[in-house]
């Protein structure tokens, strides 16, 4: 029996669907791994994720298409970035082909959630690879569990492809100077959530990360990746160690280059030189393309193109980024994974 969803009036919240993937790492190799039913990880009061913080995870999306099937945008970047997560923590790598047939596997026994096309919405998958096992020293696991789940989402900022504005945080840094920024690690996120409430309490989306070394460089906005738009039609996007290498992003780079004809720039992006841009957005898997209307730094608020109104190279963006998720527009090479 399915859920009863209000496909066009979705957030960003979590529903239980019937199945997930699990796969469990011991004796040094994975399992087959496996669809389960159950929403419940069993895992030892001991375990290293929970005291230790060696966890990692991911977020990609499947969508339905004007035909009705389902496909995938670029799940092999995600694995890749598992991957990378999974060197820094000390963790068993999943390899790329284990990773996208667990996806698809997820895709498939939960397609009746796949929201339709027209919705604007889609299936957003949760991949997790924890640290399991007694262990009450601070050092690795020597058992893991990977796991899939999914659910249906709306936007992630109400009110979808709307200008929001964002806060300079000051008074925190999102990761360390060659920490773990670059890394998808639950530590990053919980570490934000502080910040978040206090700008969100002063009506703002979001916070504006400056660079942890110098705090006079923007790094990432909330948990997504910054962008601007300059009047000689260049896009612009920050470069730190301490970034997550967005995979919207970094489409986003390719589609400005290659379709909008841009000039495409990654480096230092200065607070205090907000006025060479036109446009600005915050971009990731969750949040897609955000605009940002305006940031607040210190007692000024500098407004973008608009508070109100989306600038024209990014809703080109957002219509060429989401019309090659949904099938609309010709992808590139390989962007693209169907689900059969």
């Amino acid at each position: 029996m399915t859920l009863d969803i209000d496909w066009d009036n979705l957030g960003f919240e979590y529903h239980k669907l019937p199945y997930r993937y699990i796969s469990y790492f011991k004796d040094g190799k994975w399992d087959q791994g496996q669809l389960t039913e159950d929403a419940t990880l069993h895992l030892s009061e001991a375990a290293p994720a929970l005291h230790y913080g060696q966890q990692a995870f991911e977020g990609l999306k499947a969508y339905r298409t004007k035909d009705g099937s389902i496909q995938l945008f670029r799940p092999d970047c995600n694995a890749a970035r598992l991957q990378a997560t999974a060197d820094r923590l000390l963790m068993p790598q999943i390899s790329t082909e284990q990773f996208i047939e667990a996806v698809k596997q997820v895709v498939k026994a939960n397609q009746d959630y796949v929201p339709p096309y027209g919705t604007g919405a889609s299936l957003y998958l949760r991949p997790l690879l924890i640290g399991i096992g007694d262990v009450i020293g601070v050092r690795p696991a020597d058992e893991y569990i990977f796991t899939i789940f999914a659910m249906p989402v709306g936007a992630y900022f109400k009110g979808g492809l709307m200008p929001t504005n964002f806060i300079v945080s000051e008074d925190y840094d999102r990761a360390a100077p060659f920490g773990t920024g670059a890394a998808k690690v639950g530590g990053n996120y919980a570490g934000s959530l502080l910040p978040g409430k206090a700008a969100k309490a002063s009506g703002f989306s979001d916070v504006i990360y400056l660079d942890p070394a110098t705090h006079t460089k923007i790094e990432e906005v909330g948990a997504a990746n910054f962008f601007g738009i300059t009047a000689n039609n260049e896009f612009i996007t920050p470069l730190s160690p301490s970034i997550l290498p967005s995979i919207t992003k970094y489409s986003l780079l390719e589609l400005a280059e290659k379709r909008l004809g841009m000039t495409v720039i990654e480096g230092d992006v200065p607070i205090n030189d907000l006025g060479q841009f036109v446009e600005a957005g915050a971009c990731g898997t969750a949040a897609v393309i955000s605009p940002i209307g305006g940031i607040q730094y210190r007692n000024h608020l500098h407004v973008f193109y608009s508070e109100t109104e989306v600038g024209p190279v990014t809703r080109r963006l957002y219509d060429e980024l989401v019309g090659i998720q949904v099938g609309d527009i010709e992808a590139p090479e390989g962007w693209i994974v169907k689900v059969d």
